[in-house]
């Protein structure tokens, strides 16, 4: 890598694990004006946000509606309110609770700490239009491929992240992606109490695989169903093409249940995590003879460390979903993500094209989360 370019990497680097605390509970006024115009549709990976066509001009998402504990009209009564339970699980809940994001089931209480407040029900301000931290992103923090996987992220990240989406300067590229909106007003919402419960509850749990990369070329046909990939059969006969198609293991469990144990595939294609591979730890970087070819990028590991787990701040990015990572790395490209960390990011992307997104995705998807380091022990 150039020296001054690292320079410059590193320094940045330490001085954003030393931004001041700011006081999240006072309002920020919305630096999130985004001219949607100028955005590169016509080069989006539409697979990554779930959408099959490219927004038209105008078009945005619609209001998500706040869960409830409705039976819904078209389902028997009896199947909604049935008691469910799950193998290794001793709770039961039916498909009303299952459903009911303002009262958060867990399956598997043992896995991980008491569920905060905030968590369990969201933030007490919205009231009946709230809905818990663990609705979406699943009590255990693993989340799924339309949202985001926030367990074991930095508190530091977590809450800037939270900030950033209250004070506009993070919102997604593609203005239908409804959760976004959502997110941006549960932010909004949140006191400072609620939020540092929320980023030390789901910064103190471990990322573990929850992500199964497979290289191929052909992938089940699927249907888009809520941004999330769901598929129409289990043969493989459709071409991936340039795509990352993610889908639940058993979409049963995913999505009727809500099972946190229940991962997700993702379908990757055929030579990318080689490809991946040398942009993560090179840049595309090259030594011709005796001359050293710059490569497109900063690699990866400069920041995110190179077991990719992150450092200070910088949030750990192995074994997580693709789909999420592709997401981001296009919204910092197009400009809708302006915070201090995006606006480094952005140049980082700055020359990267979507097969290069895939390959990088696909790569560090595929890289097993490793334990964090054991506190060093005290010397007498």
């Amino acid at each position: 890598m150039n020296r001054y370019v690292k320079s410059i990497v590193l320094d940045d680097t330490h001085r954003l694990t030393a931004l001041p605390v700011v006081d999240t509970a006072k309002p920020t006024d919305d630096k999130g004006a985004i001219d949607f115009a100028s955005i590169d549709y016509a080069h989006q990976p539409l697979w990554a946000y779930g959408f099959d066509r490219p927004p038209a001009p105008g078009e945005k998402a619609q209001p998500q509606n706040p869960p409830n504990r409705n039976l819904r009209p078209n389902e028997d009564p009896d199947e909604q309110t049935k008691l469910r339970h799950l193998e290794g699980s001793n709770a039961e809940y039916s498909l009303v609770d299952i459903r009911d994001g303002q009262n958060v089931i867990d399956w598997f209480p043992d896995d991980h700490p008491p569920l905060p407040n905030v968590v369990a029900h969201g933030p007490g301000r919205l009231g009946k239009a709230t809905r818990g931290c663990g609705s979406c992103h699943l009590p255990n923090g693993k989340g799924r491929p339309e949202n985001a996987g926030i367990a074991g992220l930095p508190t530091a990240y977590f809450m800037r992240q939270i900030q950033d989406f209250r004070s506009g300067r993070r919102r997604s590229a593609d203005p239908r992606k409804p959760n976004t909106n959502t997110m941006i007003e549960l932010a909004k919402s949140l006191t400072d109490d609620e939020l540092k419960q929320a980023a030390e509850y789901f910064g103190s749990m471990r990322w573990t695989p929850w992500i199964r990369v497979v290289e191929t070329d052909f992938v089940p046909k699927t249907r888009i169903a809520g941004n999330l990939f769901l598929p129409l059969e289990q043969a493989k006969t459709e071409p991936i093409g340039g795509r990352i198609i993610e889908m639940p293991q058993d979409e049963e469990q995913a999505e009727l249940y809500r099972n946190p144990h229940s991962g997700f595939i993702a379908y990757v294609p055929a030579g990318s995590i080689d490809k991946g591979k040398d942009l993560v730890t090179t840049g595309g970087a090259r030594i011709v003879g005796n001359e050293f070819i710059r490569g497109k990028t900063t690699p990866c590991i400069t920041c995110h460390g190179p077991d990719l787990m992150g450092v200070a701040e910088i949030p750990p990015i192995a074994g997580r979903s693709p789909s999420y990572m592709v997401r981001q790395m296009w919204d910092m490209q197009q400009g809708t993500r302006n915070s201090e960390a995006a606006q480094l990011m952005k140049l980082v992307m700055a020359n990267l094209t979507p097969e290069d997104m895939v390959a990088i995705a696909a790569y560090v998807a595929s890289r097993p989360p490793t334990p964090a380091a054991a506190p060093p022990k005290p010397t007498s």
